[in-house]
Formats: structure tokens, C-alpha cells, sequence
């Protein structure tokens, strides 16, 4: 008898244990990939949801160094040489940082890829500094969304949109 309540007990626990991992992540890992010229591009990020959330000015403050995502700072990775909005950006992992205010936004490439959020972040270590506009759009993003395009790579969130043009 004491066997099978332990088996039971068992059972019940791996059904717990399943259900848990099953549930989705608040700020799931989330991968942007694709080529500018010969360079690969890929944007490692965690990506928070609105969820009926003021981003903009609220929930990520304007004028302030944000980490681009969730947890860990996101990472923006070449493969070689490329140069972004006219500037150089070398072959490399960074991690990558955005200040977002209302008309421009400035878009930081970090040399410390292995960061968690922005807590210790350096500007001593930045390795580009870009301004490029901030937008409004009129399709709601629910989740932080990255895309690499052949000539550019694109944040959104919200209702909010900023692009950098890249070359290689």
C-alpha cells in the first residue's frame, strides 16, 4: 500500500513539474538573425510583453540607458566589419543599449557583451554611439521585437519603432 501511494505521490508531482515548464516565459529568449553584405548579424534579446503597460516614458523611462530587452543586456553580434548609420562598427559581440527619448534615440554599442541588464553598465566602454529617430507607429507590437533587414536592423515595441541603417 505505501508503494503505491509513493507512486502516486510521484505522478502527481511530475504532473506539477510538466505543467510548469509548459507555461511560456514573461521575457522568453528570443533570437533576430540575418546578412548586411557578406556580415552576419544576429541580436540576442529577452523579450518582455506589453501587457497592457505604459513602455514609453513609464515603464522605460526617456533619457535614460536602457538594456534593449529583459534580464540579461541584449547582444548584437557581427561577423565582421560593418558600419552602422555611416559609422564603423567592428567584427564582434557587444552587448547593446538604447536611450530612448521621444524624437531621437540613441543606440549604444557596448565592448562588455556579458552583462545583466544595465546596472553596471560603462560608458568608459562604449564602442559607437549612434542617434537615429525614435517613431510612432500605428500597429501595436505586444512583445519587443528585433529584425535584421538586408540594409538595416529594427526595434519595436508598443507603439514605438527605431532603425539603424547598416553596410558592409
Amino acid at each position: 500500500m505505501n508503494l503505491k501511494k509513493l507512486l502516486f505521490t510521484f505522478a502527481i508531482m511530475g504532473c506539477f513539474a510538466v505543467s510548469a515548464l509548459a507555461q511560456e516565459k514573461a521575457s522568453p529568449a528570443m533570437t533576430a538573425e540575418g546578412t548586411v553584405g557578406s556580415a552576419e548579424i544576429t541580436i540576442n534579446y529577452s523579450s518582455p510583453a506589453v501587457k497592457g503597460r505604459m513602455i514609453w516614458g513609464d515603464l522605460v523611462p526617456l533619457g535614460q540607458v536602457w538594456r534593449a530587452g529583459a534580464n540579461e543586456a541584449t547582444k548584437f553580434t557581427t561577423s565582421e566589419d560593418i558600419m552602422v548609420e555611416g559609422q564603423k562598427l567592428p567584427a564582434g559581440t557587444y552587448s547593446f543599449f538604447i536611450i530612448p527619448n521621444e524624437y531621437e534615440s540613441t543606440l549604444i554599442f557596448n565592448s562588455e557583451a556579458e552583462q545583466w541588464g544595465a546596472f553596471n553598465y560603462d560608458s568608459s566602454k562604449d564602442v559607437l554611439r549612434v542617434n537615429v529617430p525614435s517613431q510612432q507607429t500605428s500597429t501595436m507590437e505586444e512583445r519587443l521585437v528585433y529584425e535584421v533587414k538586408d540594409d538595416s536592423f529594427e526595434i519595436r515595441w508598443e507603439y514605438g519603432k527605431a532603425s539603424a541603417k547598416l553596410s558592409n
